[in-house]
């Protein structure tokens, strides 16, 4: 199954002790970059999240994060402070004026500022964790299933135009004889109009170099190779993309060399479509996995 990298999933869940949520979204890279966003009360499951991403991808810049929304009950939603952390802060501020010519009023909202004094409210990790981490894998399905939808439209595209570049080969081949006789005639009467003697010999050796500039076979046999190539690698699917890329620069530079040996304007715009062709293709094998 052909995967692209592009992509977006998002779940929730609804338990006894709150909400969750997970968001995921890749888009192309050359490798697996994964980020996380986790709150203070998940974090600790990191390691966990980045081996189960790394056995189920292989490309892509991967955004991962989870929202907790601590809430099961009534009690849950009340700030909880840090009162022992308060006194503290009081007891230590009263020092400070005490020795401040004009000593500044307290203010309470300061105190809350301070890190730790207001904390979430204290849930059970072990109960909270297996539930977080099967959103994930479930999360990570999802996202999984919308970059293979993808896919399989990239597939299409693909072989579509892999379709019109084997036509356009075989007229070229189909041609070819055709276009050396035209060549060959059209010599022939340039020679006659200048009143040149035609020494047979001459002319023969004049057609095989001509023969020899526009002799393809060899570019349209590598051609047809480097399809067949390309649809087994999509037919055989998986982490692909790499490899495709690597044929289209091939199947270019076959176009170049075909363009490069043109002697007449339909070789040479058979090239043209053929690159043009290539370069559709190749814009969307970048988003393949």
């Amino acid at each position: 199954m052909i995967r692209s990298m592009t992509a977006f999933a998002r779940q929730t869940s609804q338990q006894e002790w709150g909400s969750f949520v997970w968001e995921i979204r890749s888009v192309n890279h050359r490798y697996l970059e994964p980020t996380f966003k986790l709150s203070e009360n998940v974090r600790h499951l990191e390691n966990d999240f980045r081996n189960i991403l790394r056995k189920n991808l292989s490309r892509g810049k991967v955004e991962c994060s989870v929202r907790v929304q601590l809430g099961g009950s009534e009690k849950s939603n009340e700030l909880s402070l840090n009162n022992e952390l308060i006194a503290q802060i009081i007891n230590a501020t009263e020092q400070i004026q005490n020795r401040l010519e004009d000593p500044a009023k307290l203010n309470p909202l300061e105190i809350l500022k301070w890190p730790g004094v207001i904390s979430e409210s204290e849930i059970n990790t072990e109960m909270m964790s297996p539930q977080i981490l099967e959103l994930f894998q479930s999360t990570l399905m999802q996202l999984i299933e919308s970059r293979e939808r993808e896919g399989s439209a990239l597939r299409d595209f693909i072989k579509q135009r892999l379709d019109t570049i084997a036509t356009i080969t075989l007229d070229v081949r189909t041609q070819l004889p055709l276009i050396l006789k035209t060549q060959r005639v059209k010599l022939s009467e340039r020679l006659e109009q200048l009143k040149t003697e035609l020494d047979p010999d001459r002319l023969e050796q004049e057609m095989v170099l001509l023969a020899q500039k526009a002799d393809v076979d060899e570019e349209l046999d590598r051609l047809d190779t480097h399809l067949e190539e390309v649809r087994r690698v999509l037919n055989k699917g998986g982490a692909c993309g790499r490899r495709l890329d690597f044929l289209m620069q091939e199947l270019n530079r076959e176009a170049n060399t075909l363009s490069s040996k043109s002697i007449v304007s339909e070789t040479t715009q058979a090239a043209v479509e053929l690159k043009v062709l290539i370069e559709q293709m190749r814009e969307q094998i970048q988003n393949i996995e």
